[in-house]
């Protein structure tokens, strides 16, 4: 009972990241199974599974709020639910492969690091936000990043919302809260087409479904709170964080799958708490920064 409740706990702070930043609640979750031991099949699929009603809540909620392009709901959903599907697919393959099966934790623990990297440089290390220009985005856009999104997602357990939201926004063609909604909508179809996959390789009685169930709560509780605080959360230090989240629990896989010594590691694994600490400071700096600018902007 103890575990189901903490895991609840884990599922409401990754669905209010997710719901919030438009990204992280299937790398978090994955993240926190993985460290506890779970098999990066098993773990991948609970979370889609958990996703099915997760996204469904937050879906509804950024709606109601307005945070939703649904013109651009088909074009990045569609693709990204066939790719989930292979993804899913394939990741039960790899890990039925004896000769594949002990590669697939370092691979989903390099893929996650990496991911990570990207996430805390994108948020953090960036003295103002880029301009939005809001235009049409080209459905030959949309539709690969959709595809290579979902079958990321699946594949790795998240990579839907750290790869499709910072690629949206690097375009400036979108409202931020408008790709966060547009996004965390989108994942539905993705949640649906990776768990239909997870149980062409699975059987029902493999799936964790006490992890579901834990998972599915917390982000039903969390799902309509973040999609109400989208507007004035800020992302850049929400982002930081969750980006040296993944980098410090992921640390120790992704060190021994480069194959990194004991005294390396803990020498890489110091300079990234000191590399997170930094960013937290920088990020939290700039925002001030932000705020004064806007500020004095104003009273000019």
């Amino acid at each position: 009972m103890k575990n189901f409740f903490l895991l609840a706990l884990a599922g409401v702070v990754a669905q209010l990241v997710d719901g919030s930043l438009g990204m992280a609640y299937g790398v978090s979750s994955t993240t926190v199974l993985l460290a506890a031991g779970v098999a990066p099949a098993l773990a991948s699929a609970a979370v889609h599974m958990a996703e099915i009603g997760t996204t469904a809540v937050s879906g509804i909620s950024h709606s109601s709020f307005g945070n939703v392009d649904w013109s651009k709901i088909v074009w990045l959903a569609v693709p990204g639910g066939v790719g989930a599907l292979l993804g899913a697919l394939g990741l039960v393959w790899a890990a039925s492969l004896e000769s594949t099966a002990a590669y697939v934790e370092p691979a989903v623990a390099i893929f996650l690091f990496m991911l990570g990297i990207y996430v805390l440089s994108r948020f953090a290390f960036r003295r103002t936000e880029r301009p939005i220009h809001v235009r049409p985005v080209p459905r030959a856009f949309l539709s690969p990043l959709g595809f290579v999104a979902g079958f990321l997602d699946a594949f790795g357990g998240g990579g839907w919302g750290p790869i499709a939201t910072p690629t949206l926004l690097s375009s400036g063609r979108m409202e931020p809260r408008k790709i966060i909604g547009t996004v965390d909508t989108s994942e539905f179809v993705i949640a649906v087409c990776a768990s239909i996959g997870f149980l062409f390789g699975l059987s029902l009685a493999e799936v964790p479904w006490s992890i579901v169930g834990a998972l599915f709560l917390g982000g039903l509780i969390a799902a309509p709170i973040a999609a109400y605080i989208v507007r004035i959360l800020p992302t850049r230090i929400m982002g930081t964080a969750v980006g040296g989240f993944i980098l410090v629990v992921n640390a120790n896989t992704f060190f021994g799958a480069v194959g990194l010594s004991s005294s390396l590691s803990t020498v890489a694994f110091i300079l990234i708490i000191a590399v997170w600490i930094t960013a937290l400071a920088f990020a939290i700096g700039a925002r001030r920064q932000e705020q004064e600018e806007a500020a004095e902007g104003q009273t000019a």
